[in-house]
């Protein structure tokens, strides 16, 4: 089975990235980039994205990237570091830069950009069950 077809298999099935209005740009074995615009309902009080915005990207990168290997991948720790404050109507775009995939667990850092800028880092842990996807 190719495992570049996992991710539209997931987003299709994800209502909350697909609220969110995230959208597959790119995707190989291990590297998949996902984007989406910044709207109203997701600023914060301080009239910025809520923080939350940026790490649901990630996230989604995160294990849409996890899971391309074949096997069901989920989640068992994460953390972002938020490092420019993004606005109303900026594009943003998540992508793996690190894939690391063991027997059990995998490890991906991925890149939170607005165009070239860095604006967040994350970092997460998958655990890989036993069980393969099927498409």
């Amino acid at each position: 089975m190719d495992g570049t077809q996992i991710p539209y298999k997931m987003l299709s099935q994800d209502a909350y990235s697909s609220w969110l209005g995230i959208e597959i740009l790119s995707c190989e074995i291990g590297r998949v980039k996902v984007g989406m615009t910044i709207r109203k309902e997701m600023l914060n009080s301080m009239d910025k994205a809520h923080g939350g915005i940026s790490y649901a990207l990630a996230d989604t990168a995160f294990g849409f990237t996890a899971n391309t290997h074949g096997r069901y991948a989920v989640s068992i720790e994460t953390s972002i570091n938020h490092i420019e404050a993004l606005h109303l109507g900026d594009y943003i775009t998540a992508q793996a830069t690190i894939d690391l995939q063991k027997k059990n667990l995998g490890f991906n850092v991925v890149e939170v950009k607005k165009g070239d800028t860095l604006v967040a880092l994350f970092k997460g842990v998958v655990y890989r069950t036993n069980k393969n996807w099927e498409i």
